[in-house]
């Protein structure tokens, strides 16, 4: 094996310390060691062969997932690497994949990738660091704006004299995550895209060239793809991928409507499904295929961070931008009764954008992050300083006229007045309260209409659509839309990410991720703050300062979270013994049981 063959670091680093090394922390030092040779939660001796399958919703109308443009197909990440690869057991530690090794200046103000010379395009060319050079200035000019945001604070990339490394030289040395970040870089390679008759910002149904483990084999557009093993990928061996990717062939099928896609299931079209509809996990699966074990149903917890999913109100609509309406909006959302009544009290309420972490704010600001938000005080709402942030919470009964008695009152004090319609109308600006509720997915029906009721009896008209998937991302892509559901992951280290979520520089960048239309002088501050954390200490007390100061602009209506993967997949896999936290790992850690034994 060559697993040693790139691990000529002599030392495991933090990502302030000056040195050449396999593996870097954000904070700290890497749990696997120098010459480690596979992650513990893989079998580094598992079989190879067989099929997998799973479903995908929608459709999808290209193969180029770094453009706006399109409809992008599901798992395009499988046919390429990054410089580095992140492990599923550490809140974030990377280990060299492209990368032979990685050397962070002392004072942080650059970080410089050797480029392991095994390294091969699926053409058998070298992946090179021009490459590497290449693929950073093209996402920056041509890739969707979420890298403007998240290589803002690199100056330049350059490759050395003797060609066999990059360096990224930064603008601020304040950025700790900068070399992690950037130890993600997909790499692209520049060859293949710099032909004759290819234009990397325009969609592509043609496979394109990687260098990962999985190459396209067959697309049926809009319906199927299907990626095979490279049998002699040169990256089998290192200590990131030993016992990982095991199968054979992986295909994605996709189905317009999920019901449809849980038939297929039991019919046997594809292998494995992670079920994200409680009341579907509860019903659903009582069937015969699933009753004789041919279909095995389990629950796996994990660490996850479960971030924020909720029904988000677009911030540039007018109906939206006062505060004190968007907090009558929030009340008339009856949680307790819609999760006993559609998902047999399965969730939980999510309280926190940061939900599931020590990153979550909780109580009252005190010690650290009361001294980080007073420097705002003149800015925030004075309950943010006194008062726990908490959801409405009713008595689950179905009839909440209590917290609607409130909204009713908070709408009055604002200006608005019902009109004739039974409508209300502010009584300066005319204003009147009515928006529509976007969605791709027909199950959220049962969740929406409830509260479109609630919303009527405290005088605010909204609708529910459900539109086609292409339609869906176009809409979100140009912030064509009023009130949606949206989910907002989060890690467990957040850094830069944050910028495009919430930053008040993105609200008119199309194609940006600040959905919201987020636009607070001291979001951004915040938000610089976390991406210049010192330490881990002082990154926690940030972020929560973050998350209050969001809480409390009431911009969506917090929906719900579970801390387990739901899966119901054909008994045809074996796993490995000791489970991931962080990642699921069905795709790239199991593999195919023996025949005999299934």
């Amino acid at each position: 094996m060559r697993i040693l063959a790139f691990l000529i670091g002599f030392m495991v680093i933090s990502t302030d310390i000056t040195a050449q090394t396999y593996g870097i922390a954000m904070h700290g030092a890497p749990k696997y060691k120098e010459g480690f040779t596979h992650f513990s939660y893989v079998n580094p001796d598992a079989p190879k062969g067989g099929s997998y399958s799973y479903a995908s919703q929608g459709t999808f109308d290209s193969l180029n997932g770094f453009i706006t443009k399109g409809v992008s197909a599901t798992g395009l990440g499988m046919i390429y690497q990054s410089l580095m690869t992140p492990s599923a057991d550490e809140a974030f530690s990377k280990y060299g994949d492209i990368a032979q090794t990685i050397d962070i200046a002392d004072d942080n103000s650059s970080v410089t990738f050797a480029i392991n010379p095994n390294a091969r395009w699926h053409d058998g060319q070298k992946i090179t660091a021009d490459d590497v050079v290449w693929t950073f200035q093209t996402l920056l000019d041509k890739g969707q704006p979420f890298y403007k945001a998240y290589y803002a604070d690199v100056e330049t990339a350059e490759v050395s004299e003797t060609g066999d490394s990059v360096t990224f030289t930064f603008k601020t040395t304040e950025n700790k995550e900068l070399p992690m970040i950037l130890g993600a870089l997909t790499v692209l390679p520049k060859h293949y895209w710099t032909k004759e008759g290819r234009n990397f910002d325009e969609t592509t149904l043609v496979p394109p060239l990687g260098s990962g483990p999985y190459k396209i084999s067959k697309v049926d557009i809009g319906k199927t793809i299907k990626f095979d093993r490279v049998k002699n990928w040169w990256a089998s061996d290192l200590p990131v991928n030993k016992g990982r990717y095991n199968f054979d062939t992986i295909t994605v099928k996709y189905y317009r409507d999920a019901t449809v896609a849980l038939e297929g299931l039991f019919a046997g079209d594809y292998d494995l499904r992670e079920e994200n509809i409680a009341k579907v996990w509860a019903t659903g699966y009582d069937t015969s295929v699933v009753k004789s074990g041919r279909i095995k149903r389990v629950e796996i917890a994990n660490k996850n961070p479960v971030g924020m999913q909720a029904f988000g109100m677009n911030n540039r609509r007018a109906v939206f931008q006062d505060r004190e309406v968007r907090r009558a909006i929030q009340l008339a959302f009856d949680y307790e009764w819609s999760n006993k009544q559609f998902a047999f009290g399965a969730y939980k309420r999510t309280n926190s954008y940061f939900e599931n972490s020590e990153l979550a704010s909780h109580g009252v600001p005190t010690g650290r992050e009361l001294a980080i938000l007073s420097e705002y005080k003149s800015l925030l709402p004075k309950e943010l300083f006194t008062t726990p942030y908490t959801n409405p919470v009713t008595d689950g009964s179905g009839n909440n006229r209590k917290q609607l008695r409130q909204a009713m009152k908070i709408l009055d004090a604002a200006g608005y007045a019902l009109g004739a319609d039974g409508i209300r109308v502010h009584n300066k600006t005319g204003l009147r309260l009515s928006f529509e509720i976007i969605e791709r997915q027909q199950a959220f029906e049962r969740w929406v209409l409830p509260m479109i009721k609630n919303l009527k009896r405290i005088g605010i008209e909204a609708s529910f659509r459900v539109v086609d998937t292409s339609q869906y991302i176009e809409r979100l892509t140009n912030f064509d839309f009023d009130m949606t559901v949206q989910s907002f992951g989060q890690s467990l280290s957040p850094g830069n990410e944050q910028l495009e979520y919430w930053h008040s520089s993105k609200v008119d960048v199309v194609g940006s991720r600040n959905y919201l239309g987020v636009k607070s002088a001291v979001v951004d501050a915040l938000v610089a703050q976390i991406i210049n954390a010192p330490d881990r200490e002082e990154l926690i007390y940030r972020t929560r300062a973050l998350d209050r100061v969001l809480l409390w602009g009431y911009h969506l209506i917090p929906q719900w979270h579970i801390n387990i993967w739901r899966v119901a997949h054909h008994n045809k896999f074996e796993k490995p013994t000791t489970q991931a936290p962080y990642a699921l790992g069905a795709i790239d850690t199991w593999w195919i049981k023996d025949k005999d034994t299934q």
